[in-house]
């Protein structure tokens, strides 16, 4: 009989499987090298995961899990429109160096072409972030935080573009070099600096001059 999995085997599982369809994608991951490079046997993975797709959907709920964590105590602080953004880059910031799989993996899904890649996980990825963007840049709007011409769909929209990107800088091979090409290769060392720099850019557009388009 299978003795059932600690919290800290469950953790590694995942942790190591988030790394491997973030390193191979996912028709390139086996079920055994995972098993194998997390102790465990291919038996127990299929104990606890019905399949590969079960297994990969675990691993997206797990980063979720874990940036949900961040956006709950961003909005329980009832921070400003600005000192939300400011908060959020710093976790990417933080998250992207502790679990930098996670924000591989989110990137390996993005330029998959493989069937696997349904409306179903879409959702379950963009959906919270979506509808979390969007209630705040409406809030924002009836408090006059932004423009009164914006909206709040659309920018949430650009909003999680910019993030998106921030997280695919810090961690994705061709992003990071692409990072350090335009602004130095120490720029992932300049935390801060991206930081204000990018708060400027986002504060720019909440209340900059009405372009008139």
């Amino acid at each position: 009989m299978l003795k059932p999995l600690t919290k800290e085997q469950t953790e590694l599982i995942l942790k190591t499987a988030a790394e491997e369809f973030a390193n191979g994608g996912y028709a390139h991951t086996s079920i055994s090298a995972i098993a194998r490079k997390s102790g465990v046997s291919v038996g127990v993975i299929y104990k606890y995961y019905e399949d590969k797709a079960d297994l990969f959907k675990a691993c997206v709920v797990k980063c979720l899990e874990a940036l949900d964590e961040v956006f709950e105590q961003a909005h329980n602080m009832n921070l400003s429109l600005m000192q939300m953004a400011e908060d959020l880059i710093i976790q990417v910031q933080l998250f992207a160096r502790k679990n930098p799989e996670y924000f591989r993996l989110y990137h390996q899904i993005t330029v998959s072409g493989s069937s696997f890649m349904t409306p179903e996980i879409a959702e379950l990825i963009e959906g919270r972030s979506a509808r979390l963007y969007s209630g705040l840049m409406k809030k924002a709007g009836e408090s006059g935080e932004i423009r009164h011409d914006m909206d709040p769909s659309l920018f949430a929209f650009f909003f999680d573009n910019l993030l998106m990107m921030l997280h695919f800088s810090y961690t994705c091979g061709y992003y990071e070099n692409r990072f350090k090409i335009f602004c130095g290769d120490d720029v992932t060392e300049r935390d801060e600096e991206v930081r204000e720099q990018m708060l400027k850019f986002i504060g720019g557009a909440l209340n900059g001059i009405h372009t008139g388009i």
